[in-house]
Order: C-alpha cells, then structure tokens, then sequence
C-alpha cells in the first residue's frame, strides 16, 4: 500500500513504496539529520509516527520557515522581532523577518513572517508555505483558515483558553480535516492563563516566544531560554526590576503548561468558520468590507471603491472582534443608576436606556431591567444596563469606577468582570440586537449637563480599534452623543485618526435618523487650517441660503421665511424645530421650477446648526500643527478644538513633545525629559476671546461635561485640553481613570475653565475646578514606568524630578488660583 512522507523542512507529500521509504532514510542516515517525521498510510484512517530525533536543527541547505499570528499589543511582532534578534546574533545562521500589520492601535491581526538558514535568504518576503505556525489568539481559528499557509508536518502552536482536552473539538471541522490530511504536530498553550498567573498581565510575548524556541529546535532548548532571559534584561532592566523578574517567571511557567496533543485520525468538530461581518449589513459591507477583513483586499476591483473618496461610516459594528478574555457583567441589584461605567467605556459597549413596561413584555431571555431610581421621566420607566459581548475589549475601566456595592460580598459590584467562556455569547447577541431597537428616549428632554442624563443620549462614535482602556476614546464618544448629529469633524493625524477612519470600518456612526458627524484627515502639520475651512465654508454656505430664501420669501411664505431666517438654535428643541422648518421649505422648494429654487434646495440644510470640531493630539497641538492652531485661535471663528493630550507622541511609538512633563522618560528622553511641558491652556487665554478649559474625565465627570457644553455653546474659538491616560505612560490601563483622579489631586493636571461669555456678565471669566495641592506627586509619578524608572538609572536625579515636579504644582496652583480671583 503507498505511503504518505512529510518532512519537516518541507518535503511535499508523495507516494512512496515500502522499498522507496527504506532508500530515502538510508541515504537520510548519511548525514543523520535531527529531523521529525511523520508517516502515514494514505487511507486518511491509520497514521504512526517514526521519530529519529524530536528536537531539530536547521536543514544544511534548506531554510526554517515561520508565520506568527497575533493580535496587536499582545506582544507578538516585538517577541518576533527579539527572536530575529537573538538566531542571528548567537548562531551562525542568518536571519529575516517581515511583519504585515494595520494601524489600528490593537485588536486587528499582526502576521510576523520570519526565516532562519544556513546560507544566505534571498527571498520575498512574504511565506506563503511555513514549517512552524503560531496562532496567537484562538478567535482567529473561528474566522481564518490559518493552516492553509502549514506545510506537511508542520508544527502547530496555538494559544487557546481551552483545556488540552477540549481544544480539539473547538476547532473549526475544516481546520480539523487540514491537520489530519496535512499530519500536523499540534501544541496549545493558555498563554493568557500563564501570563496572568506570573503577573504579566495580558501580556502573552515571552510565553509565546518560549514556546516557539522549545518545539521549534531552532536552537537548543536551555540555550533559548538563557538567550530570552537576556533579552527580557535588556528590554526592561531600566524600566523596572519587577518587571524583568515577572518576565523570568513567564518563562520558567511556560513549558509545564505546553501540550503536544494527539490529533485523532477523524473530524469530531460541528463548527464551521464564522462570517467576519455580522448584522444588517449593505451590498457594499458584504462585497468590500468583509472581503477586506479576511484579507482579500487586494482582489477587489477598483471599480467597487467609492470615487469620491468618501466611505460608508458605522461599519464598526458589523466587525465583532471578540477579543475580550473577560467582559463585565451588570448586576441590576447592586447598581445605583449613576451611569459613570457608561461615561468612561472607551468603546461604547456599555449602554443604558430608559425603557417603559411595554418594551419588557417581548424582551428575550436574560434581558435585565429595573424600576429607575431618582427622577424619572417616564410613568413607568424602568433602567436596563446591556454590554455588547462580542464587541468589548475587556479593558476593566467600567468595574473600577463601579461604585456600586454588593451587599452579600466585598469583592463585588455591580459590573464585574467575568471570563468570556463562562458567558453564553448567542444569548448575549439577542438581548444586545433586543436593545438596539428598543427607541432612544427624547433627546429634548434630558438634562445634557447632568452626567446620568447625558448617558443615555446614543454614542455617534463606537467599536473603535483603539488600545483597551483607551483614554482618548470616551472624550470623543461623550462629544458625538451631546452634539454627534450635526458634528463635522477634522481630525489631525495620530491615535485619533487610525482608529477613527482606519478602513476597512469606522467607528463613527449614524443614528436611525441617518445623522451623525461627517469626518475627515488632513495632513499632521494643516489640520487646524483644514478645520477653519470647514467653518469658513459652512458659514458662506449659510449666507448664500438666506440671501436665496430672502430673494423667494414671497413664494416661500412670509411666516416660514422669516422663521426660517430668525431661528436661534441653541437647545436641542430650537435644533429640531429648525430641523422641521428646513423639512418644510424643502416641500415648498420642490414645486417652483426655477433656478434660484434649486440653489436653495440645495443649500437648505446649512439653515440648521452645525457643531465644527478640530481634533487631535498633542503633538499635532503642540508641536508639528501648534502655527496653524495659533492661527486658528486668533480667527474668532466659532470652531470647537479637542486636544486629546497623552503627553507623549503615541502613535508613533512614544517620542517626546512639548506636553511631555518634566522627569517623563520618552523616546528622545531617555533619562526624563529635562524641561517642563508647554502651558498651551494659558497661551490660549491671553487671546481672551478664547473659550478655555482643561479637562480630566477620571477628576470629575461633571466639570469634563460641563466644559463640553460650555465649549460647544460659545460662538467663538473654544479650545479643550483633555488628560488622556495612554499605554505608553507604563501601567494596567484599567487604573487610568484613577491616574487622570492623582493627576489633578498632586496638582500637575490643573482644571478649568475660562469663559469669556462671562466678561460681558461682569463677572471673572476664569473658574478653578481643582483645590491645592493635596497628595505628594510621587503618589501620581511613581504609578506610571514613564517616570519611576529614572530611579532605576540614577536616584540623585529621580529625586530631582520629583522636587521640581513638587514645586511646580504648587507653582501651577497660585498662578491659576490668582487669575481665578482678579
């Protein structure tokens, strides 16, 4: 009976005899390779195994060949890229490696393309066949045929949350069918589980690397992990010595947990790849954005991209990314309705509404609700609290500003976060669709200014890829759901402009009324120019229309026309009533055939209010766009600026910028920036026509509101600085808000407002939102690596830091404290 022979280094299957198998492992013997076979009976029933040696050792003539699969910010293109590091440098074997990833801040895949030889690689890049595959993240396996790139008797690794001996059958039956037919060696791990047990978090790259260099044999078992243990020092001594000693013990955890596992010699799964786009989805989501997803982008022709440049907005909702590896889980008993985990969700997957008796009679299965506490604006309204399952990062922002406690235990609240295996993922579906369509409640009646009010006003900006716990994410989403439906918005290049138009979907969304914020990228040094265009725009757009509506009023009517023309549009009411009036000409205009008429038609909706926003980061503020921004200050021109302020440049890998603080480690920095940050809040004011405020959401949800709503009202300039706790400050980021809280208590984040509406009033313009000093600034500094590890270079001059640091909070206090009393 034939034979199937599958090589290691990527001999391809054939048929072979008894007598042929005998002459090739004779000559094999020649040289006594250290190579793994596998040989099978070509029934697909019966395989054994014959082993010369299970450890391995680079083909002489041939090249090991290696595709990782990832997830953005797990660690995997940076322990890819230390494994390139650590075989060329401690071999004679020369190195290459390809990384492929988007610029989504995390969540998408990354896929690491690496080859080791003996001779020279002269190579593409790109594998297309590998000898070692890795799947970093299990819910790939769901959607991805990722052992299409497996050569015959390829190694497998797979990071997966389930046992060694349930793995098998959560694998997808055509996954199954490949590794029998391709006689994979299959290994798992639960890398998280490791990675979480040795106090590293989320962090999953040195278990991973682990891995690979123990049943790669690339290099010898002991020797890799010494060469790790190397790198791990190199990486992180400066940063921490707990940090390296957390890696270290990664390391010793991980092969006590490394599983070869027997594949059986049939398929036993009933699981089939899941679509990559879910919902209600468009001819145009389903034909371009799904096949975009998979990574079939470069077969779509040209002639199903938009012309005009301009792309489907919410679209992020159709992705379901299911990278959480715990979501929270409400529980209405505990809650006190305050709504402050809806405020800081950074992706908008935690929603509340309002809802009536009515919309409970039909609810699905575990739907919860209960009776509203306080104030309530319906008869009998109910308060239901719903997470979107599939779409949450598992950030653990909303469970640490929970502050609602269980009666029955210590260790609980009313959001707690609970591993997404122990979660029925088809239920959670339902009730999160159930929701969906339950009616948003009348915008015309919530208190805009209170923070539970607010929070039930529906997000324009969701499902972002950005970082989980991002800090610059809940101020933009708070922006969309107070203004969201006549937002146009110009976003600077950085963080913000990756996950907010990063193709193939966007998190900016639109309500069912078709509404919401129209966005737009410039380049990084023009975008506030850009922005002040728009206004420019709108504002003569608007000037031509009522100069057409005059010129028509007589067929128009007289009582529409003037209304139309004399309308304030401050409240939401006057909003929508204007909204109606512009309905209503519209009707009038389509029954007058001439020109002018056609003209107005077309300019009518600039009659209704339109809330222009110039975003972006600090660098783009206060470095590389901070002219055009001068400029744009001293316009006057009613245009809303956000400066999402992470004190660093974040997308780019960390530099400094001008608002980096004193004693900060950043690239460019390497010992603590020398100098203080910019005061751009205090330029601003010297305008004093400018609306000011500085802002940190984790300080106080009301003075943050408050500014956004005095900002937008103001008919000038207005400018936000908003603190943004970001990954690259060094710390879990489920503490951000607690960071932004410290930030403002030491005095180094001072908050306020300046308002010059209140000059005409007679009174101060500026009101300080934040007391004294109160906690010393090493309780903030020393939280975050960015600061604490100049302790681990020099002590004289961490101490330094932090006297200066200390003496310019008090120094900030009197300042502003002064011009908050002349």
């Amino acid at each position: 009976m034939p034979f199937i022979i599958g090589g290691r280094y990527g001999l391809s299957s054939k048929e072979f005899t008894p007598a042929m198998i005998k002459a090739i492992f004779d000559e094999l013997n020649k040289e006594k390779p250290k190579i793994h076979f596998t040989i099978g009976i070509n029934d697909d029933v019966t395989h054994t195994s014959l082993e010369y040696d299970p450890s391995f050792t680079l083909p002489k003539n041939g090249t090991f060949e290696a595709i990782f699969f990832g997830l953005g910010s797990d660690g995997t293109v940076g322990a890819n890229k230390n494994s390139i590091k650590i075989i060329g440098t401690q071999t004679d074997n020369y190195a290459q490696g390809y990384f492929v990833y988007d610029s989504k801040k995390s969540g998408s895949m990354t896929t690491s393309h690496l080859r080791f030889g003996s001779h020279q690689i002269h190579s593409t890049y790109l594998i297309d066949k590998a000898d070692f595959v890795a799947c970093h993240q299990s819910v790939f396996m769901e959607k991805f045929d990722i052992l299409q790139h497996a050569k015959e008797g390829a190694i497998f690794l797979l990071n997966s949350p389930f046992s060694k001996e349930r793995v098998w059958e959560h694998l997808p039956q055509s996954i199954q069918q490949e590794m029998i037919d391709k006689m994979i060696r299959f290994y798992v791990i639960d890398g998280y589980k490791v990675a979480r047990d040795s106090g590293m978090n989320r962090r999953i790259n040195t278990v991973m690397q682990t891995c690979f260099f123990a049943i790669s044999g690339v290099l010898e078992r002991e020797q890799a992990i010494e060469q790790i243990k190397k790198s791990i020092e190199k990486t992180y001594g400066k940063k921490s010595k707990e940090l390296v000693e957390l890696n270290f013990k990664a390391v010793d955890n991980t092969l006590s947990h490394l599983y070869e596992i027997k594949i059986p010699d049939k398929v036993t799964s009933s699981h089939k790849f899941t679509s990559p786009v879910k919902g209600k989805i468009s001819k145009f989501v389903a034909d371009v954005t799904a096949n975009i997803i998979e990574g079939r982008g470069d077969a779509i022709p040209v002639s199903m991209i938009p012309s005009d440049g301009t792309w489907p907005s919410s679209t992020t909702q159709f992705e379901k990314r299911n990278i959480a590896l715990e979501i929270p889980v409400w529980d209405p008993k505990s809650c006190v309705q305050c709504n402050e985990c809806v405020l800081v969700c950074p992706h908008a997957v935690i929603r509340s509404k309002l809802v009536d008796d009515a919309h409970l009679q039909d609810a699905p299965d575990g739907f919860k609700a209960v009776k509203t506490k306080g104030k309530s604006y319906l008869e009998n309204g109910n308060f239901t609290l719903q997470i979107s399952a599939e779409d949450c990062t598992g950030c653990s922002l909303c469970t640490e500003v929970c502050i609602g406690l269980n009666n029955e235990s210590e260790e609980l609240k009313a959001i707690n976060m609970t591993p997404i295996s122990e979660i029925d993922k088809d239920k959670e579906e339902k009730i999160w669709e159930y929701f969906l369509d339950i009616p948003e409640f009348d915008r015309t009646q919530l208190n805009h200014a209170k923070v539970k009010d607010s929070q039930f006003l529906e997000p324009l900006f969701e499902f972002s890829g950005a970082c989980p716990g991002c800090g610059e994410t809940p101020y933009i989403k708070l922006a969309t759901q107070l203004f969201g439906d006549r937002m146009i918005v110009a976003n600077a290049t950085g963080c913000s402009s990756i996950y907010g138009g990063n193709l193939p979907t966007t998190p900016w969304a639109k309500n069912k009324d078709g509404l919401g914020p129209a966005w737009s990228n410039s380049l990084f040094e023009d975008n506030a120019e850009f922005g002040l265009g728009f206004r420019l725009t709108i504002d003569k757009h608007q000037t031509q229309a009522k100069e057409l509506l005059t010129k028509l009023r007589n067929e128009i009517g007289e009582e529409l026309s003037q209304s139309l023309l004399d309308a304030t549009q401050v409240t939401e009411d006057e909003i929508f009533a204007q909204r109606k009036r512009v309905q209503e000409l519209k009707k009038q205009l389509s029954g007058i055939q001439r020109d002018d008429a056609l003209s107005l038609f077309s300019l009518a909706d600039y009659l209704v209010k339109k809330s222009v926003w110039i975003i972006g980061g600090d660098g783009w503020a206060y470095d590389i766009g901070y002219g055009g921004l001068d400029h744009v200050m001293a316009s006057g021109k009613n245009v809303n600026i956000l400066v999402l302020d992470t004190q660093v440049y974040s997308n780019t890998g960390g530099q400094q910028s001008k608002a980096t603080p004193e004693g900060a480690v950043a690239k460019f920095a390497a010992s603590g920036k020398p100098s203080n940050a910019k005061d751009l809040a205090l330029m601003a004011m010297t305008y004093e026509d400018v609306y000011v405020s500085r802002v940190a959401m984790g300080a106080s949800y009301s003075q943050t509101l408050k500014a956004f709503v005095e900002a937008e009202a103001y008919e000038g300039v207005s400018i936000i600085i908003a603190y943004s706790h970001c990954i690259a400050h060094g710390y879990d980021m489920k503490d951000g808000m607690k960071q932004q809280k410290l930030a403002v208590a030491c005095g180094l984040w001072p908050t306020f407002r300046y308002n010059p509406d209140l000059i005409k009033e007679g009174k101060n313009p500026m009101h300080l939102d934040y007391k004294a000093p109160k906690i010393p600034v090493k309780d903030y500094m020393y939280n975050e690596t960015r600061f604490s590890m100049v302790e681990q270079t020099n002590e004289q001059d961490a101490q330094n830091f932090l006297d200066i640091a200390q003496h310019h909070a008090e120094e900030l206090f009197k300042k502003y404290s002064k011009l908050a009393e002349e």
